[in-house]
């Protein structure tokens, strides 16, 4: 670990904290690396059944560090491609991961922070947090997959107000329109977070992982192609113990055990 990232584990949920609080928790290299792994070993254990994001300080993430934004205008364009491909690496990581991703997100989410809590699979924000996209103020576009997100997510018109004249969205607005999963008091933006991830823990492994990846895949699938995943997934539950283990609690009446 770095001192800019740290992992904690909690129970079944594994914390991926941003430590860049001199900078809001801007991302730095050292935390790209450090998120990659922490997905990598959460993906690999059977004890950790959620991963939740988090920044130190009371700020989820501020983006990226503008020197570094600075240095990259004397590459290149070839290299500048090469320095940007390592945030879409980092999306990726989280889309890819199998196990669920929950962005715990106080104070703000801006830039690429806030492509990093879109890209999570339930994002839980402190009343009174904002979403902004600022990039347009230093002549920049969004990226990190941010209008991608957003537009699966918002109205179109929504997200250009914000893209092009850098208007933040509320935690409030963002839960209006469904791209928030739950609001927390100021305080309690980690705790809601660790109490999805306990409900998470306590559901079947397997069928979640699945579910994420067919969730993944109906963003870009035809609708005969999903229900041919659909179909595939739920053949491949049918025979799993997990399903042996839901239905025979659901007929007699009683409460399943997955884990």
């Amino acid at each position: 670990m770095s001192a800019l990232y740290r992992l904690e584990r909690r129970g079944g949920a594994l914390i991926i904290w941003n430590c860049n609080t001199a900078m809001r928790n801007a991302l730095s290299y050292e935390y790209y690396q450090g998120l990659q792994d922490g997905l990598a070993h959460a993906a690999s254990d059977p004890g950790i059944a959620a991963v939740i994001l988090a920044g130190e300080g009371g700020f989820f993430c501020s983006g990226g560090n503008l020197n570094m934004l600075k240095e990259r205008r004397a590459m290149a364009y070839a290299e500048r491609q090469v320095q940007i491909g390592k945030l879409n690496a980092l999306i990726r990581a989280v889309r890819t991961c199998p196990k669920p991703v929950i962005a715990a997100v106080e104070g703000g989410a801006a830039g690429a922070g806030l492509s990093l809590a879109m890209a999570a699979d339930m994002i839980v924000a402190e009343e009174g947090a904002k979403f902004t996209l600022a990039y347009v103020k230093a002549g920049l576009v969004p990226d990190g997959g941010a209008t991608y997100a957003l537009t699966q997510a918002l109205p179109r018109a929504t997200v250009a107000r914000t893209a092009m004249l850098a208007e933040p969205l509320s935690a409030e607005r963002m839960h209006q329109l469904g791209a928030v999963t739950e609001l927390a008091p100021k305080g309690r933006t980690l705790a809601q977070a660790e109490a999805l991830a306990d409900a998470v823990a306590r559901g079947p492994e397997t069928a979640i992982a699945d579910i994420k990846e067919l969730l993944n895949q109906a963003e870009t699938a035809s609708f005969e192609d999903q229900l041919d995943y659909e179909r595939d997934a739920m053949a491949k539950a049918l025979g799993g113990a997990e399903a042996q283990a839901g239905i025979g609690a659901f007929l007699s009446k009683t409460s399943p055990v997955f884990r």
